[in-house]
């Protein structure tokens, strides 16, 4: 098991190591950056490692799971900060706090490691991201399941908030504003990355989507074409050298499977949906790390979508009905 000496988290693995993992090769961290008012999904604890996590059923994943770390990437209450820049909100705190995750991503990654990174808002991809890309010198791929794009730049956001942007700046597109010592990037080509179940996109968003060559894989679309050929289109896309992530927001879900997101999106993945997709992934044998995201306690009823959150997880890791 990785040591990783410093009470911070997150991580991955690259996509040539996905089959050839140490036998105790599961990291389990916990990550939060709630600068913008997000919170950590949960911070996982083991003191066995026989012990289940949040019902996660350790002895039925295929890989033995070792001791975690435990953690939290904190930031600063946004009420004590100033706001440098209304169309960036609060963003050299994230970077900070990203780049803090990317060392801990790539020390864990480089260690033949697959990492399980939780976190608040989508804005902490950045760091597994660029942690990533630093681990296996050269870009990869990403699968991004969320109901948004986040591929917003501080110039064309209509919110200024950055867990809208982290897509574009990982692709090297949002600016020199995103440039920090801490983070290496771009972390991952236009050509490998997929977003999955997407069904709300601001304008900017749709044309940088048509401009690069990002493929998109709309709700509509698996409506159409069904979640399995969907997923396997997917894995296709951004299979190659380097990297290859998972990040799973759960707005991607539809808001009556998880009522902890805001703001909320209708007609997204179902329960269902959603599993298939990680038994998928996880039966590709080419995902080498995975991220999950906007998992906010405070909306959630009675822990049922951080219930699903940790289901989730445990199907993209292998775990089966039979």
């Amino acid at each position: 098991m990785v040591d990783a000496r410093q009470p911070r988290d997150a991580g991955l693995a690259p996509a040539e190591l996905a089959g050839d993992l140490r036998d105790d090769a599961l990291v389990l961290l916990a990550e939060a950056v709630d600068v913008q008012g997000a919170v950590e999904v949960v911070v996982l604890v083991l003191e066995d490692a026989r012990e289940p996590a949040l019902g996660l059923d350790l002895e039925r994943l295929p890989v033995e799971v070792g001791r975690p770390q435990d953690g939290t990437l904190g930031a600063p209450e946004p009420e004590a900060l100033a706001v440098e820049d209304e169309q960036a909100r609060f963003l050299p705190e994230i970077l900070d706090a990203c780049a803090g995750l990317a060392t801990i991503v790539e020390e864990v990654a480089s260690s033949r490691a697959m990492p399980l990174v939780l976190g608040g808002d989508h804005s902490i991809a950045l760091g597994t991201l660029a942690g990533l890309r630093a681990a296996a010198g050269q870009a990869g791929g990403v699968i991004w399941i969320d109901a948004h794009g986040d591929l917003n730049t501080p110039a064309s956001s209509p919110t200024g908030n950055v867990h809208g942007m982290p897509l574009a700046a990982a692709l090297g597109l949002a600016g020199n504003a995103f440039s920090h010592p801490g983070l290496a990037l771009p972390a991952v080509k236009p050509g490998r990355v997929v977003l999955l179940g997407v069904r709300s996109l601001d304008p900017a968003e749709r044309a940088l989507i048509r401009e690069t060559g990002i493929r998109a894989i709309t709700m509509t679309e698996i409506d159409r074409i069904g979640i399995e050929r969907a997923i396997t289109e997917a894995i296709d896309r951004v299979s190659g050298s380097g990297f290859v992530h998972v990040s799973l927001d759960l707005d991607a879900l539809h808001p009556a499977v998880t009522a902890c997101v805001a703001p909320p999106v209708k007609g997204g993945l179902t329960y269902r949906e959603a599993h298939l997709a990680c038994e998928d992934l996880a039966e590709s044998g080419v995902v080498g790390s995975l991220e999950l995201v906007e998992v906010n306690p405070i909306l959630d009823r009675e822990n049922g979508s951080a219930a699903t959150a940790v289901e989730l997880a445990a199907s993209a890791l292998g775990q089966s009905i039979l």
